[in-house]
């Protein structure tokens, strides 16, 4: 193969992470020539709906998967959490990078951290998932919808529309915005639960054993099972961006542990669940841990998160 061309959207976190697989294909591949093709998908242009209530995060997808479709490129890079779970035909994940940091994070001019917020601070995120557990502990808390990429929701933030924002940890740590504000605060798992492949970068591909092959050496090991496992847990709930679902496999040698979330984006109802399963059962686990939160309730709960979200102002 003599040229690669990599699908990406234009945002400034989308370009650092194609550019970072770009650099990784050019180290390997000297004799490649990679190139990005930039396009803007219809979730980058409509920034005044929540995504629940424009079919969800596919909408960051599908442009680049029809630019694969046609041969306008062979890869495309995401972040896997935007990922759906079900790929149009001719295409598939082909590869997950190794993970930056899992954590949401809370951002600040004022205040150090979620316990420093006053009573009915305004803190800014459109996911459901963050939604639902930050009213869980601060029901008093007005969350309003933050759309836009991070450079934007940081403005928003330092313009005083919000008394604080939640982002994903690794989009900051990868730009290197920590400094940005005056309190940058990872917000413990426990706590927060991230929503799935959250922080690792997953490469969707033409199905194309030459293509396949490339990309391959971009597996991280760990990763490749953790997102399984979380991936497999939402794809049996059947959830996607119009639910609220958070869900974090982590590996330790030989073991998996695994914990998840699911409920109502007012966070009045949460059911949470966890195992400690052994990593050679990964292919299982996601499953097995569905079948435990189901047998709890998940599905009713779901389909009520999913119509409040629908017919909410939020």
């Amino acid at each position: 193969m003599k040229e690669l061309i990599i699908a990406t959207r234009g945002s400034k976190l989308a370009l650092w992470q194609s550019r970072y697989i770009k650099a990784k294909l050019e180290e390997r591949y000297p004799n490649i020539n990679v190139r990005l093709n930039i396009m803007k998908t219809k979730g980058d242009k409509i920034l005044d709906t929540p995504l629940a209530k424009i079919g969800g995060k596919g909408l960051f997808t599908k442009e680049l998967e029809d630019a694969m479709l046609k041969g306008e490129a062979h890869i495309a890079v995401h972040s896997l959490k935007d990922v759906p779970v079900i790929f149009p035909k001719g295409l598939m994940l082909g590869a997950i990078t190794k993970r930056e940091d899992v954590r949401d994070a809370m951002l600040s001019q004022k205040y150090e951290n979620i316990d420093a917020l006053p009573k009915n601070a305004v803190v800014g995120t459109t996911s459901l998932r963050r939604r639902m557990q930050l009213l869980h502990v601060r029901p008093d808390l007005t969350i309003k919808n933050l759309r836009g990429n991070i450079n934007t929701r940081i403005e928003k933030l330092k313009k005083g529309e919000f008394d604080a924002v939640i982002l994903a940890a690794a989009g900051i740590k990868r730009l290197e915005l920590e400094n940005e504000v005056k309190y940058f605060s990872p917000l413990d798992t426990d706590f927060m639960i991230p929503a799935m492949g959250q922080a690792a970068l997953g490469i969707e591909a033409v199905d194309s054993a030459e293509i396949l092959e490339i990309i391959d050496f971009l597996n991280d090991d760990d990763c490749v099972v953790e997102t399984r496992v979380e991936r497999d847990f939402v794809k049996k709930l059947e959830g996607g961006c119009q639910v609220p679902i958070g869900v974090n496999a982590k590996t330790d040698k030989n073991s998996i542990y695994v914990k998840a979330v699911v409920g109502l984006p007012n966070g009045k109802e949460l059911l949470h669940v966890k195992i400690e399963t052994n990593r050679e059962n990964y292919k299982n686990a996601g499953n097995e841990l569905a079948d435990i939160i189901i047998a709890k309730g998940a599905k009713n709960i779901l389909a009520r998160a999913e119509k409040m979200a629908l017919e909410a102002i939020f």
